[in-house]
């Protein structure tokens, strides 16, 4: 006994003392919450199985939209609500079908572009396999195309996995997340990105003059259908051609009977839905109260939108549900914390970041407007951490801390500290309950392409967990391939429980989490840092 006891003694003295200082008993109550009262799966099941594909203003997310407020209501949670802001049109596949009948007949696995018109019945006509990448294509292709389907990719030659499609990270792939990424000042890439998505509308203008009665694509991972890139969801924007997305290994047997012989035949159907009754798209927010109204609020969030290929799984009902469930436990615990708890389901993530942009010019800070860009659409997005000066709203000080989950079902190992060098000890401290459970590391690097990514850009405290990749990235992401039975329930439970503690954590500490500093406009002081330049 008098070892054990030394034993125990060692352990604790080990640990550093701020870190003995977190609430052992909360967290245990949470780990308890989480593991023997767990929803996170039902919540996910449902989101997956019941409601299915979220894109953003169709009708199933519209249903989730209201799934949701009613599960928080459900849960206990306070000023349950929804926040919009101006999007675009709904779209929605009723059904679709696309064959090759000749020179033999094969149903292709492909699916409607999202937000192409449909084909207004059944289309039949032969492919032409004509690459258009760029303006100066039209010239080559022009007058070619009339009552053809446009096969628009250029057809690669396929390709081999290099590692295992599921894997867990190894403490050395852990290790080599931390390091300081310096920023890039590159303000010509907005205005880059923005070329790009001009060019669909005039390539759907080509298209149409020139008589093609559909556009396919080849989606870009083998075996799998992805989102086919729809991103002209705005009410002036709608393609006037049709598209489709086919699956890589048809696309190519298209391509490759073409230059050996008579161009194949295809039979498309593309029945799909326009909703044009509600523009807005709604973020779902929902609240602990805190018990100091002075104190401010910190924030979980997670997107609720998906692609339409598959369920939106590990993308992002995973994140969604793992908001969720934190919010049952601290609920159910019945905590009364110093700061409010906030938690955001945010909107049109996918199209650009747009339901949480959209919180920010809200409620935190906005930014000059752009000379030229359109106020709404996919284009709000590029550039917009570009523009100067931030100018700050009276809840920019509120905000002391908000956590991002979107990396799919993998379990919590830590978090990136986003270049934040004051929260790093802060942050091992809360984690080193969690060690036992895979989750110990802070690493310094920097990460973008999800939500937290413009609370970083006006100087907030905007933390994204690192989660074990699984087969997130090689097999599920956005492809018809991401539904519920991808999920890891062990995985999720965790995560839920480091998030509800993480938020307990800030929410009850004596001081928000150190902030950054204001980003300011960045000065190009490098005699060697010139534009980057695109073909």
């Amino acid at each position: 006994m008098r070892a054990l006891t030394i034993a125990l003694f060692a352990t604790v003295a080990a640990t550093p003392l701020a870190a003995q200082s977190v609430d052992r008993e909360a967290v245990a109550r949470i780990i308890d919450e989480g593991t023997n009262q767990s929803e996170v799966m039902p919540i996910a099941q449902h989101l997956t199985d019941v409601i299915g594909p979220r894109l953003t203003n169709s009708p199933g997310m519209r249903q989730a939209e209201e799934w949701t407020q009613a599960k928080f209501r459900e849960f206990g949670l306070k000023n349950v609500r929804k926040e919009g802001f101006e999007f675009g049109r709904g779209w929605s596949i009723v059904s679709s079908s696309v064959r090759m009948v000749t020179p033999r007949p094969i149903q292709l696995t492909a699916i409607p572009i999202a937000w192409t018109p449909g084909t207004n019945g059944t289309v039949t006509a032969p492919v032409i396999v004509a690459p258009i990448s760029k303006e100066a294509d039209f010239a080559r292709y022009r007058g070619q195309l009339a009552g053809k389907i446009v096969m628009v990719t250029q057809p690669d030659t396929g390709s081999e996995p290099e590692r295992a499609p599921f894997r867990r990270l190894s403490q050395q792939e852990l290790n080599d997340q931390d390091f300081f990424e310096a920023p890039v000042n590159d303000p010509a890439a907005a205005d880059r990105r923005l070329k790009r998505l001009d060019f669909s509308m005039k390539q759907d203008a080509f298209l149409k003059s020139e008589g093609a009665v559909a556009m396919a694509t080849m989606s870009n991972r083998d075996g799998k259908l992805l989102h086919g890139s729809g991103y002209l969801f705005g009410r002036d924007q709608t393609p006037a051609v049709p598209g489709i997305e086919i699956a890589a290994e048809d696309y190519r047997r298209l391509a490759r009977l073409a230059r050996v012989g008579k161009a194949p035949t295809l039979e498309v159907t593309s029945n799909v839905q326009f909703d044009d009754s509600d523009v807005q798209a709604y973020n779902v927010l929902a609240e602990i109260p805190g018990t100091d109204p002075k104190a401010g609020y910190v924030m979980a969030g997670a997107h609720f939108d998906s692609w339409a290929a598959g369920d939106g799984a590990a993308d992002n009902a995973a994140g969604t549900a793992v908001v969720m469930e934190a919010a049952r436990i601290l609920s159910q615990m019945g905590v009364r914390p110093k700061r409010t708890i906030r938690f955001a389901l945010w909107n049109g993530e996918e199209q650009g970041l747009l339901g949480s942009l959209a919180y920010i010019e809200q409620h935190i800070a906005t930014r000059a407007p752009a000379a030229t860009a359109p106020t709404t659409g996919l284009a709000r997005f590029y550039g917009w951490s570009s523009r100067w000066p931030i100018t700050k709203k009276p809840g920019y000080d509120q905000l002391a801390a908000y956590f991002n989950l979107d990396n799919g079902s993998g379990k919590i190992r830590g978090i990136y500290a986003e270049n934040n060098v004051a929260a790093v000890p802060i942050f091992k401290e809360w984690l080193a309950p969690f060690q036992s459970m895979g989750a110990s590391t802070v690493a310094m690097r920097r990460t973008s392409s999800t939500d937290h990514y413009f609370f970083q850009s006006v100087g907030l405290q905007g933390f994204q967990f690192i989660q074990d990749p699984l087969d997130y990235g090689s097999r599920l992401h956005h492809t018809n391939a991401d539904t519920f039975d991808h999920l890891k329930g062990d995985d999720l439970r965790q995560a839920s429980i480091i998030m509800a503690s993480f938020l307990l954590n800030a929410a009850n500490a004596d001081k928000p989490l150190p902030k950054p500093p204001l980003p300011r406009q960045p000065k190009v002081t490098d005699p060697y840092a010139w534009p980057v330049q695109e073909d």
